[in-house]
């Protein structure tokens, strides 16, 4: 099992309230919060660097938009002392946003990502956080998607949206780790 080097950030990704209601679709993941919240708990228990990441629709009807109680991140995700918070408007978490610089800053090469959903915000911050150099790892079991629809009036099942999007990213773009592998590796 490999060994999170000591300035690695952990970075919770779109961990809010709205994806438990309507319109969104069902997740499979009931793991999900207790998962996390055990990442951030052991993470800040060793001291090391969290920052956070939460998605400001700029869609007129979006309940993630900022105005929106949905936008509001889940009990117990919500930054802790000098935890910063990147907000961002698009699905990658780079991509209009200072999180590179922050890191840069910090001197990080290393990036641990969990969060909603597997397939959309959290795999395209995946790609591109490898795509820029940096060393990237990924909860897997902290992570949660939606039923998909298949565009032929069937439904793909959410479990099997995150099974596939996690083996393309395990086949290039980060390392897979549980949740008790990346807390033991701490």
């Amino acid at each position: 099992m490999p060994t999170l080097p000591h300035n690695a950030v952990l970075i919770p990704i779109d961990m809010q309230q709205a994806f438990d209601a309507a319109p969104w679709a069902p997740r499979w993941n009931d793991r999900l919060d207790e998962n996390g919240l055990s990442l951030l708990a052991a993470w800040r228990d060793a001291g090391r660097p969290v920052i956070h990441v939460c998605h400001d629709s700029t869609e007129p009807n979006s309940t993630l938009r900022r105005e929106n109680p949905g936008n509001a991140l889940r009990p117990g995700f919500e930054p802790q002392a000098d935890e910063p918070l990147v907000r961002k408007s698009v699905n990658a978490a780079f991509i209009g946003t200072d999180l590179d610089l922050r890191l840069r800053r910090l001197g990080v090469d290393t990036v641990v990502l969990f969060g909603i959903s597997t397939d959309m915000c959290v795999s395209t911050s995946v790609r591109v956080g490898a795509n820029l150099g940096y060393q990237v790892f990924l909860i897997e079991d902290a992570c949660d998607c939606f039923d998909l629809p298949d565009g032929n009036g069937g439904t793909i099942a959410a479990r099997d949206v995150h099974r596939a999007h996690v083996a393309t990213l395990r086949h290039e773009f980060a390392t897979v780790l549980t949740t008790a592998d990346a807390v033991a590796s701490l």
